[in-house]
C-alpha cells in the first residue's frame, strides 16, 4: 500500500511507460476497407466520409501498392453497383464478370501477397438497399441464403482469401463454408460479421454505395429483422458461439467503439480471432470534430485503435489503417 506502492514509478518517462504498455498497435493489426465503382481513373471523395475514395479499378491498383509499401497486408473490397444491375435476386452480385470480381482479380494483379477480402451481401446489388431477397414485405432468410452461396464462390473463383459475409442471415456461415468446400475452394476462408448491430452509425457507408434501404410501401424501413438490437449482449455471444460452430474463420463485432464491452465478451468466449470494425460514422464523427478544431485528430483516432485491440480484437477494420500505417512506420 502507499507510500511503498507508488504506481506512477511506472509512468514516470517515456521509456519506461513504452517497456511497460499491455498493449501495442501494427500494421500488422489492420484491414482496409476499400470501394471501387466502374469507370477509368476514377477517384472520386466520398462527401460524408472526407480522405475516402470511390476508386475505378485502375486507381484501385495504384492503392493497393500504396496500402502494400506502407506495410498493410489487407483490404476488404465493397463494390458500388450501377442502378441499371440491381434487382430484388441481387444477380450481378454473383456474375462472374461483375465489378466485385474484376476488383478482386485487380488486387491480385497489382499485389498478390495482398489478402482480399469481400464483402458479402446483396444490398449494394439490391433495388430495395436491402441484405436479402425481399417478398411480401419481408426480407427472405433461406432464398437469401442461396444467393450468399452463390456470391461467395463466385468470390472465390475471382481469387478472394476471404469472403465476409455482412447479412445476419440464420444459417449463412454453414451453407456458404458447405458451397465453397463443394466447389473445391476448402482454403478459401469465412470472415463472418457474427455480431452486426442495427446501429445508427452506418449512414455514410451507406451514402458511399447507395445501399441504404428505399422508402416504399411493403418495404422494410429498416434493417432491423436481421441486424442484432443495440440493447442486447448475450444474443452476440449467442451469434459468435453459432458462427464459430458452423465454420467461420475469423468473427467480426460491428460497430467498433460502441461496441467494445461485446468485443471483449466475444473473445473472451470463442477460439478464433476476433475482428472490430470501425464503420463509417464513427470515422465521420472524429473528421468532422478535426475540422472544426474540437479534438486532437491523429491522437484521437490511434487511442480509439488502441482500445479496440485492448477490448480483445485481432483485427481491426478501419478507415484510418492508412494514416495509422504511417504513423507507426514513422518518419521515412
Amino acid at each position: 500500500m502507499y507510500p511503498i506502492i507508488r504506481n506512477r514509478r511506472l509512468r514516470q518517462n517515456a521509456a519506461i511507460r513504452s517497456l511497460v504498455q499491455e498493449t501495442t498497435l501494427s500494421v500488422n493489426d489492420f484491414i482496409v476497407p476499400l470501394f471501387v465503382v466502374e469507370g477509368h481513373q476514377v477517384r472520386e471523395e466520398i462527401l460524408s466520409m472526407p480522405g475516402q475514395f470511390r476508386l475505378s479499378l485502375d486507381e484501385l491498383e495504384r492503392e493497393i501498392k500504396t496500402l502494400h509499401a506502407l506495410g498493410l497486408k489487407a483490404v476488404l473490397l465493397f463494390a458500388k453497383a450501377e442502378n441499371a444491375k440491381k434487382d430484388n435476386k441481387g444477380t450481378e452480385a454473383f456474375n462472374d464478370n461483375g465489378l466485385m470480381q474484376r476488383a478482386i482479380k485487380a488486387v491480385k494483379y497489382s499485389c498478390p501477397e495482398m489478402l482480399v477480402f469481400t464483402d458479402v451481401a446483396l444490398d449494394p446489388f439490391s433495388i430495395y438497399g436491402h441484405d436479402g431477397i425481399v417478398e411480401n414485405g419481408r426480407v427472405l432468410n433461406d432464398e437469401t441464403v442461396e444467393a450468399l452461396c452463390k456470391m461467395s464462390v463466385s468470390h472465390a473463383r475471382a481469387g478472394a482469401d476471404f469472403v465476409a459475409p455482412s447479412d445476419m442471415m440464420d444459417g449463412r456461415v454453414l451453407k456458404i463454408r458447405q458451397a465453397l468446400d463443394q466447389a473445391q475452394f476448402e482454403d478459401v476462408g469465412i470472415l463472418s460479421y457474427a455480431a452486426k448491430y442495427a446501429s445508427a452509425h452506418y449512414g455514410p457507408f451507406r451514402d458511399a454505395l447507395d445501399s441504404a434501404p428505399v422508402a416504399a410501401s411493403n418495404i422494410p424501413k429498416d434493417k432491423k429483422t436481421y441486424q442484432m438490437d443495440p440493447a442486447n449482449r448475450i444474443e452476440a455471444l449467442k451469434e459468435a458461439l453459432m458462427d464459430q460452430d458452423e465454420g467461420a474463420d475469423i468473427l467480426m463485432v460491428k460497430p467498433g467503439l460502441p461496441y467494445l464491452d461485446i468485443v471483449r465478451e466475444v473473445k473472451d468466449h470463442v477460439h478464433l480471432p476476433v475482428a472490430v470494425y470501425q464503420v463509417s460514422g464513427e470515422y465521420a464523427m472524429i473528421k468532422a470534430a478535426a475540422e472544426k478544431g474540437w479534438i486532437d485528430y491523429e491522437p484521437v483516432f490511434m487511442e480509439q485503435l488502441l482500445s479496440f485491440k485492448r477490448a480483445g480484437a485481432d483485427l481491426i477494420a478501419t478507415y484510418f489503417a492508412k494514416e495509422a500505417a504511417a504513423l507507426l512506420r514513422g518518419p521515412s
